[in-house]
């Protein structure tokens, strides 16, 4: 019999996620060798939203008006940083994911869609993942998540997440493979060229500095980092002319910016590391020079933290030909 699936198209919702999502599912039912297709597909909108019969090739449904109970529903990405107003666009999407879970259906969200999805309480106490740039302002609007940043994707009893980039398609693969056996699902990460080695999404972060705040002696000591980043030995060198205790500065520092002095600067010297191995041919210990690591074990140890592969497996992947 097949799986009934429903693939949500709220507000604001990213046309290259829902696109990759039916073309999977799709293909899916392309390779199946049953009579029966493995996967019947149906479109949702709220009624405030359907102004045409069929979407994407599928007849619309309402969630307002549909009886229909699901196996799997499916909550794409969305284009907006406004997630607290694209939540309350699709407010109405919450009861209706809820009161399907509570008959049985299975959930899965892919990159942002995390947001709408967490807001329905279902992610509570759940592990989770989103896209590793959106991270800091989940795990703020959602705290009793268990949000899991480095992981491509989570599994949590029936209750799926995926983080950004190709993310999503390791996360459709997994959903075909349970469903549709190892066959299927092999074949179509060949078809789309998708790694399946690949399990975490950290290499993909890139630390975005945040300047939008008032605190002139937070902003002070960003500055100072972040064009000495490469001599600094030691904090206290560049925090002594700031008018402040060093216990204040940390605790406004890591108030402002989420996270202390001392991890900023790691994160600044490693994202100068990953360009200069990016584009240039730059030898590892003069990278380490460069960025202001007098022990390379220390680097490493830092770069592996932070991105999850070694220095060297990073330049092999993202080296700029």
């Amino acid at each position: 019999m097949s799986k009934r699936v429903g693939l949500i198209v709220p507000h604001d919702y990213k046309l290259l996620s829902i696109a990759a999502i039916l073309e999977v599912f799709e293909t899916a039912n392309k390779l199946s060798k049953e009579s029966e297709k493995p996967f019947d597909i149906m479109v949702f909108q709220s009624a405030e939203q359907i102004n045409q019969g069929i979407l994407f090739g599928y007849e619309t449904n309402s969630i307002e008006t549909s009886n229909k109970i699901l196996d799997l529903i499916l909550i794409p990405a969305f284009t907006t940083d406004d997630m607290s107003g694209m939540i309350a666009k699709n407010k109405n999407f919450i009861p209706w994911l809820k009161k399907q879970h509570q008959s049985g259906a299975e959930l899965a969200s892919f990159c942002t869609g995390a947001f709408l999805f967490a807001a329905s309480g279902l992610l509570n106490e759940k592990l989770a993942t989103t896209h590793v740039d959106a991270c800091s302002a989940f795990t703020k609007a959602f705290p009793m998540v268990k949000l899991k940043p480095e992981e491509t994707l989570t599994a949590d009893g029936s209750l799926y997440t995926s983080g950004g980039s190709t993310s999503t398609f390791h996360l459709l693969i997994l959903l075909v493979q349970k469903y549709c056996g190892n066959e299927i699902a092999v074949q179509i990460a060949k078809i789309f060229s998708i790694d399946l080695n690949r399990y975490k999404q950290s290499y993909f972060s890139t630390f975005r500095p945040n300047h939008l705040h008032n605190d002139t002696l937070v902003a002070m000591l960003q500055h100072k980092i972040e064009s000495q980043y490469h001599s600094i030995e030691k904090l206290e060198e560049i925090t002594k002319d700031i008018p402040t205790s060093a216990r204040n500065m940390t605790r406004r520092f890591k108030q402002v910016t989420g996270i202390p002095p001392i991890e900023y600067l790691q994160n600044i010297r490693v994202e100068s590391s990953k360009k200069y191995l990016e584009q240039t041919q730059l030898s590892i210990s003069e990278i380490i020079e460069k960025t202001g690591y007098n022990d390379p074990k220390a680097f490493r140890k830092v770069f592996y933290k932070m991105v999850g592969m070694k220095p060297i497996e990073y330049r092999e992947k993202f080296r700029v030909q």
